[in-house]
């Protein structure tokens, strides 16, 4: 299957290549790091709902969980509690700057190792917490593994993936944080009733994936990019050929050749990204980490059991109707997978927009009228009606704005800035995500059923942002943005101009 480069010249070029095992294999592995960070999303929302974990570290939480005449809103609202899902991501974003350096400096796959071995020390902090300080600070390591894994993993799978292929290959990484979300859905659903230590059973499980990305990734290659940066050339000519399954390779290494001397050029990248002709890829890098947290996808999937408890279903029947979403969620990243080299990533965005906001808009009314702050939850089928709601608005999210808000930052950026525009892009996307999972309780405790109207507000505006600012990059080979993209947009292309690159060095 031929793929399509950029070449020194700069115009596009076609050579020949194909999709090999090894290469298959090569992004299975890597994808075990969204795997890690999946199981965690999961994880955490159904052990915040268990009773022996509360009992154990929230009494206070767990009587107001079970006093009759509690608000039904604010059963959960407690700021300890939430810190124990969202102090992850303020690490994961402090460490996904010093992932940043790693990266360039030592390559993807050290990158990965190092992120899963945050994330056994991690996981063996929190399943063994014997006090509220000891599973905060595994917390905070598992966030130091997830900051490096959403730095390297992406970046290697655009990197080691064929351009005509590459968003398939890249969303693998969202596929497996779904199917991440969905197996700690289903953990959950059978520990809950393993007393008193179920949710140890259910946080200890998340160090298989770290362990699987820890071993498979001795197996896997570095990335050609990563090696030719790193002077290493002849091992990345070799790689190249190897990952490309021919022989003649010539083509597509020189156009990496051009674009590391491009990059050595360049003394500081996040310097660079300050300038004007860097500013379209930074602006539409961080507001789509912004939209993706702000859909309020992250508060369903942390809190669907609480959610789902909060509209009148019991502990097991939360728990089971979280598989059905993450079930929900999985299926529809395959259709992503399917769909995205061929529909495009602009189409995906602006049809889910109109699929959330419907949905929200709906649970909103729903709870508007129907859930009142005390009394009676809803009738079992609007409780029901509601589940089916949340499975929708999932759906459109885990077709676009779920594994897009990762592929396209991932994409966009040149060779010389990519490392550290993609850190901008992991770093907000784990300050917004901590916020929205420290604010979220609380939020529905005061805004109640509004909530859900404060997040359709938000995907209005994530849509006109798509319509009027986010270009089509289905196809354009990474090294060609600027003149294919960039440069044709109504907007900015005013970005796009020549600039005496006073940070370059003369070689």
């Amino acid at each position: 299957m031929p793929a399509v480069v950029v070449s020194g010249s700069g115009e596009n070029q076609e050579f020949e290549g194909r999709i090999t095992v090894y290469v298959i294999v090569c992004v299975i592995i890597a994808a075990f790091g969204g795997l890690m960070f999946g199981y965690d999303i999961g994880i955490s929302g159904g052990v915040t709902s268990m009773d022996d974990f509360l009992k154990k570290f929230f009494p206070a939480v767990f009587e107001k969980k079970h006093h009759a005449l509690e608000n039904n809103y604010c059963k959960y609202d407690n700021q300890f509690l939430q810190l124990f899902t969202s102090c992850l991501y303020l690490a994961a974003l402090i460490a996904s700057f010093v992932a940043s350096k790693v990266c360039s400096k030592y390559g993807r796959k050290l990158t990965m190792q190092i992120a899963s071995i945050f994330f056994i020390i991690g996981v063996i902090l929190t399943a063994g917490g014997i006090n509220i300080e000891m599973i905060i600070f595994g917390r905070i390591f598992l966030g130091f593994g997830v900051g490096f894994a959403n730095q390297a993993v992406p970046l290697f799978l655009s990197e080691i993936a064929p351009p005509n292929l590459r968003g398939a290959l890249n969303i693998s990484f969202q596929l497996f944080i779904t199917i991440g979300i969905l197996v700690s859905n289903l953990i959950n659903y059978f520990t809950t009733n393993v007393h008193p230590h179920g949710w140890r059973i259910s946080l200890g499980i998340a160090g298989v994936p770290a362990l699987m990305l820890c071993l498979g990734s001795i197996l896997i290659c570095e990335t050609p990019t990563s090696l030719i940066e790193r002077h290493k050339v002849e091992e990345g000519r070799k790689v190249l050929g190897k990952i490309r399954g021919v022989e003649n390779v010539d083509d597509e290494f020189d156009s990496i050749i051009h674009a590391c001397e491009m990059a050595k050029q360049v003394k500081d990248p996040f310097r660079k990204l300050m300038k004007p002709v860097s500013r379209p890829q930074l602006v539409i890098s961080i507001c789509l980490q912004i939209f993706q947290q702000f859909t309020g996808i992250n508060a369903i999937m942390f809190y669907a059991p609480v959610l789902f408890q909060t509209v009148g279903f019991g502990n097991d029947a939360a728990l089971l109707s979280s598989v059905i979403t993450g079930l929900v969620n999985v299926f529809s990243t395959v259709v992503s997978i399917y769909v995205v080299d061929r529909a495009g990533r602009r189409i995906l965005l602006l049809e889910a927009c109109v699929q959330m906001f419907i949905s929200q808009v709906i649970i909103g009314i729903i709870l508007f009228k129907e859930l009142k702050t005390t009394g009676d939850n809803l009738s079992k089928g609007e409780a029901i009606f509601v589940v089916i709601l949340v499975c929708t608005f999932v759906m459109g999210f885990a077709w676009s704005w779920g594994p897009l808000g990762w592929l396209i930052p991932s994409e966009i950026f040149p060779l010389e800035t990519r490392s550290a525009g993609f850190a901008f892009a992991v770093s907000t996307n784990m300050l917004f995500t901590f916020i929205i999972g420290q604010a979220f309780l609380s939020m529905l405790c005061q805004m109640q059923a509004g909530i859900f109207f404060f997040f359709a507000a938000w995907v209005i505006i994530m849509g006109a942002f798509t319509w009027f600012l986010l270009p089509e990059t289905k196809g354009v080979p990474v090294d060609a943005m600027v003149d294919k993209v960039w440069k044709q947009h109504w907007f900015w292309r005013s970005f796009m101009i020549e600039d005496d690159r006073p940070d370059v060095k003369v070689v």
